[in-house]
């Protein structure tokens, strides 16, 4: 995959963002998404090496569409400035999620803002054996890699049925697990992308299985 011939599109398209730069540069387009879908298969097989409960998601269902959603973010422009896709999907569970982009790019995992259900379900879990979530944060190389979950809109007091003075109430307290990492294009652009990507994915690993078994009982 020829990253800098990505990007170097990706900028392209910001720097013009509207249908007719799009439809004259189609083909370029198709062909970078061809390369990228490729890529990311290779990506999956590893994964799948690596991970026997690997749930292969598909080349063509892990990428999100390079469209904005104007029906809900009108003021948003018509196309993304990244190429986004989430990986090892399953139903009620956390993927893998690497976006590429001109303006950020990282690799992610967990729960963002997960539906009520889910979310009370990873409270409890955390009120049966938090020790266990807090030793996968604290493991030197996750930190190293990771650092600490993101602050997404915490609440500001207790939820419902704990103590303000619950020994894990920092993590009580949140409406999202999520972790990621920023890449650099130095790294992006590296031969060994790919293994790196390996790397990020059995450290985060345990994190995901976490919460997916918790969300699961």
């Amino acid at each position: 995959m020829h990253f800098r011939k990505l990007f170097d599109f990706l900028h392209r398209l910001n720097n013009h963002n509207n249908k007719d730069w799009m439809d004259e540069h189609r083909k370029e387009y198709q062909s970078l998404r061809d390369d990228y879908l490729h890529w990311l298969e290779q990506l999956e097989i590893k994964f799948a090496q690596v991970d026997p409960d690997y749930n292969t998601t598909g080349a063509k269902k892990a990428l999100n569409r390079i469209n904005n959603n104007l029906l809900f973010h009108p003021n948003k422009p018509i196309y993304k400035d990244h190429f986004g896709a989430g990986l090892d999907k399953k139903p009620g569970a956390s993927d893998f999620y690497i976006h590429l982009g001109i303006n950020e790019s990282f690799i992610a995992g967990g729960f963002y803002k997960p539906k009520k259900e889910h979310l009370d379900s990873i409270r409890a879990a955390i009120d049966y054996d938090g020790e266990e979530l807090e030793k996968i944060l604290q493991k030197p190389s996750f930190q190293k890699t990771f650092g600490e979950m993101l602050e997404i809109d915490p609440l500001k007091t207790s939820p419902k049925a704990y103590a303000s003075d619950h020994r894990f109430i920092h993590y009580l307290r949140r409406r999202s697990f999520v972790v990621s990492r920023h890449l650099t294009e130095k790294e992006i652009f590296s031969a060994d992308f790919q293994q790196k990507l390996v790397k990020y994915y059995l450290e985060i690993l345990p994190f995901r299985q976490y919460l997916n078994h918790a969300v699961s009982v």
